[in-house]
């Protein structure tokens, strides 16, 4: 059955979660399909999803890639996928389950029903949503949006956030091509193109619950190319034109 909504979801050694992950997001009201963007995980999530387009074939897609690419590559790749398959909804979703799929028909509305472009399920927007990190990670999260706000006056809370809806006309404009970063930088960078560009953003307040199960991909290098990106963001927008939304 066809669907105008695909959720997206990048795995690298994701076998704890990958399964439930899945069904959780089938198992919701609203018709989803997904596309999995692997990385040639050598724990074998790729044979679980396999296994499971067995079980749901025209729901469930995969591609396969030959390695570690970092998470923004991931995300372009199936965004191209995406445009190509003609969806009208397109939302960017972790594996770990520290983005509730229930809080997926509630971004789908924001875009759907109430008419933005971008619906951010945001950890700041009504205080601080996070569960089960450590204090010392929230305050870097939370300042880091901070940060980004007043660089590049962003009218976001939650500037980092990785849970969103996208309608296609966005990633369309927004020339996917030159989006250059590919790690934690590469969230900011795609709401500040899709502001540039002039597309209405909302946020949705979602709790954030960090994962049980597998490792984190979060590294000091990653908060590194946020910090200095930020700003090479901010000053290379003074020098690009950017499409504007029809």
């Amino acid at each position: 059955m066809k669907s105008d909504s695909i959720v997206i979801i990048p795995t690298y050694n994701e076998k704890e979660n990958i399964e439930n992950i899945i069904r959780a997001v089938f198992g919701l009201e609203k018709y989803f399909h997904i596309l999995i963007i692997e990385d040639n995980s050598p724990d074998g999530t790729a044979d679980i999803v396999r296994r499971m387009q067995q079980e749901f074939p025209d729901r469930l897609f995969m591609v396969e890639r030959k390695g570690k690419l970092g998470l923004g590559t991931a995300y372009i790749a199936g965004f191209k996928w995406a445009i190509e398959h003609q969806y009208d909804y397109i939302f960017e979703m972790d594996a770990d389950f520290s983005h509730a799929p229930a809080d997926l028909p509630r971004l789908y509305a924001k875009c759907a029903d109430e008419g933005y472009d971008v619906a951010i399920g945001s950890r700041y927007v009504s205080g601080v949503n996070v569960v089960n990190w450590p204090m010392g990670r929230v305050l870097m999260s939370y300042f880091a949006s901070k940060y980004v706000r007043i660089i590049t006056d962003l009218p976001i809370h939650d500037t980092t956030a990785g849970f969103k809806c996208y309608r296609r006309q966005v990633l369309e404009t927004i020339e996917l091509d030159k989006i250059r970063f590919k790690g934690y930088a590469f969230q900011i960078e795609m709401k500040f193109t899709a502001y540039k560009c002039g597309f209405k953003i909302a946020e949705v307040p979602v709790i954030f619950v960090n994962r049980e199960l597998g490792t984190s991909k979060m590294n000091s290098s990653i908060f590194g190319e946020a910090f200095f990106g930020v700003m090479q963001l901010k000053w290379s927008s003074w020098f690009r034109k950017y499409p504007q939304k029809k």
